[in-house]
């Protein structure tokens, strides 16, 4: 079972950083509960569907130069974790924010997403 560090990576990195669609769904798949809830400022999405269609429009909108990249420690607690980040070009973030999430049967159940 992955442990919650793993999971914040995984998210970060596998999916909303991850550009190939075929590797991206695998992870979906892989690292989320079938049944997943996404919340950000723009709303809710449900499920590995909603997930990848919200993980493609955020990649899809960015010039091939943007990156997600950890901006700090992972802060963990027995079923749920927060990972700040940053998003754009190598050194010149565009975007920040922090991810929180919430985990059942070693999958993310939950993930909010806050911005800065």
């Amino acid at each position: 079972m992955p442990t919650i560090t793993e999971l914040l990576s995984a998210n970060l990195h596998e999916v909303f950083g991850n550009r190939d669609v075929a590797s991206r769904r695998a992870a979906i798949e892989r690292v989320f509960a079938e049944d997943v809830v996404f919340v950000d400022p723009e709303g809710e999405v449900r499920g590995w569907d909603g997930l990848e269609e919200k993980a493609s429009s955020i990649l899809d909108g960015t010039p091939p130069s943007f990156a997600l990249a950890e901006d700090g420690p992972a802060y963990l607690g027995p079923d749920s974790g927060a990972l700040a980040w940053t998003f754009g070009p190598e050194g010149e973030p565009v975007a920040r924010g922090v991810d929180l999430i919430e985990v059942r049967d070693g999958r993310i159940h939950t993930l909010r997403t806050f911005l800065a």
